[in-house]
């Protein structure tokens, strides 16, 4: 034994690996309780046990006659457990990998990834070798595929968001750890309860998917703090995270200060600049639906159509309709969420993500609003997507594509500066241009409803240019490509035992890696269990 650590042992004794002991006990204990439960359960399903089965049927039939006469009721309640469908769990859990990954957290990404693949493997797993049938109620108001034992939005639900917050929670301020360790309970408890109020899901299926949510959560957390030690990590209370030295990493934007200056000031002139834009919508809007008829503005209108008209044939109607998907809801949708998380994981900045979403619900507002005030009708012509609910001025497949686009590209082209940059501004001008030519080819609008969208776009990009500024932090070399992102992390390789990059030059130093420093990376290295005043503690 070195000096150095005859020392600390003197100070600290048996205290760390004690702490340590005991922890593992306590939550091996807790993984075998709940595993144990889900047996049980899992056992008195499939011996369809009398008590049991009579329970959940008459709790089925119950929440039914409560939910059922009440529509806006059984919406909110879909709304609440699509947050434990496999799409929104799906994505969570992909931005969270990618963003650990853009940030070097290899072993977190890792961790994250694992868990949330296990959870997909058990759930139909289970299901199909319990096969029990999902409630019949009197008044269905729901419907799922497959069977019923365990609830897969439960097991989930349980495992996603139990693993994000074990992940995430080093970012959160000590004084509100336990409001948001809260806040994920309150969203996994709801999510359940919701499965059984649909009528989907029987009480002891929900229960069973909570169960074994957190058997398996407990199991992939206590391998990953075994992974730390083998590492030489300090094994750290539950309640600060998995890894409490990544704070500064898994926070998604640990850079920026504040995300406006001014922000009373800055909603006020968002909100002038909305109504200006819809002014000038309105105007031009009610201009060419009541003011051009008989007028060549009128004629090109029609006659532009009519010449597109002549060009169908089966070949282009797919091609168009594959174009005119490009600019629905949920493709600008799926776009905005790749394209945002990336956004918050390279350049650690809220403000670039608010100017896309902004952009995004500016659009769709003012859309929305301007097609109900002027009403103009589709153009005379065979229209290939059928009636639509809203009015033909301005174009909303076009004006979402051009607002997307353009914000993507007023992001990146800046902050890149290899050749491929250029790639966005194109995507910029063939995506509208594709769009737009698609939807006149449909015969679903009029050259003037693709200008009104022009319009729409430049009056609104413009005032968001000018009121958030999102390139604001490139005066401080936030570029993708400058190196600034990862530069102190460059020569850190998280798999290898007592490497620490450091802190950055800007930060203060994290007392929760100087047990990376020397050969004092050990539990003794504690600041917990080391008193303040010792040198040694941060060597």
């Amino acid at each position: 034994m070195s000096t150095d650590e005859g020392r600390i042992h003197k100070r600290v004794g048996w205290a760390p690996l004690r702490h340590f002991t005991e922890r593992s006990v306590l939550g091996l204990l807790a993984v075998i309780a709940v595993g144990l439960g889900f047996g049980l359960l899992l056992l008195l399903v499939r011996l369809h046990w009398g008590p049991l089965l009579s329970f959940d049927r008459g709790v089925a039939d119950g929440l039914n006659g409560l939910v059922a006469p009440h529509p806006p009721l059984v919406t909110v309640l879909q709304a609440l457990t699509d947050l434990g469908g496999r799409p929104v769990l799906i994505w969570l859990v992909s931005v969270a990998a990618v963003l650990l990954l853009i940030r070097r957290r290899t072993r977190l990404a890792v961790y994250v990834i694992v868990t949330g693949i296990g959870a997909l493997l058990l759930d139909p797993s289970l299901k199909t070798l319990v096969g029990r049938v999902r409630p019949v109620v009197e008044v269905p108001v729901a419907g799922a595929p497959g069977n019923s034992f365990p609830s897969g939005h439960a097991l989930g639900s349980f495992v996603a968001y139990g693993a994000l917050l074990l992940v995430f929670l080093p970012a959160v301020a000590p004084r509100w750890r336990k409001a948001v360790i809260a806040l994920v309970a309150t969203i996994i408890l709801l999510i359940g309860i919701t499965r059984i109020a649909l009528g989907v899901h029987f009480v002891s299926d929900v229960l069973a998917g909570w169960l074994l949510g957190a058997a398996w959560l407990g199991m992939t957390a206590y391998a990953f703090r075994l992974w730390r030690r083998e590492v030489g990590r300090p094994v750290r209370p539950w309640e600060e995270g998995l890894e409490p030295e990544a704070a500064h990493d898994v926070s998604p934007a640990p850079d920026e200060q504040r995300l406006m200056p001014h922000p009373w000031a800055g909603a006020a002139e968002l909100l002038v600049g909305w109504v200006l834009t819809f002014g000038v919508l309105y105007v031009m809007g009610w201009a060419v639906t009541n003011h051009t008829e008989g007028t060549w503005i009128h004629s090109a209108d029609v006659g532009f159509d009519r010449w597109l008209q002549t060009f169908r044939t089966p070949s282009l109607d797919d091609v168009s309709y594959l174009w005119s998907k490009a600019g629905d809801t949920h493709m600008i949708l799926l776009v905005s969420l790749v394209f945002c998380p990336l956004v918050l994981a390279l350049w650690r900045r809220w403000r670039p993500v608010l100017f896309v979403v902004l952009a995004m619900f500016g659009e769709l507002s003012l859309f929305l609003i301007t097609a109900a005030a002027v009403g103009r009708p589709r153009p005379p012509v065979e229209q290939l997507d059928g009636h639509m609910p809203t009015s033909s001025f301005p174009s909303g497949h076009i004006a979402a594509t051009m607002c997307l686009y353009i914000s993507i590209a007023v992001l990146v082209v800046p902050r890149i500066r290899a050749w491929w940059r250029w790639i966005f501004v194109a995507l910029a001008v063939i995506m509208p241009t594709g769009v737009a030519l698609s939807r006149m080819y449909r015969g679903m609008h009029h050259p003037t409803d693709v200008l009104g969208a022009g319009v729409l776009t430049a009056c609104w990009i413009t005032v968001l240019w000018f009121v958030l500024r999102p390139n604001a932090d490139l005066a401080e070399g936030n570029r993708a490509d400058s190196g600034e992102l990862t530069e102190r992390d460059a020569h850190r390789d998280l798999a290898e035992p007592g490497v620490s990059a450091g802190p950055h030059p800007t930060e203060p130093a994290d007392p929760h890696t100087a047990e990376a420093a020397g050969p004092l990376n050990t539990e003794a290295a504690d600041p917990h269990t080391v008193p303040a005043g010792s040198t040694e503690a941060v060597r």
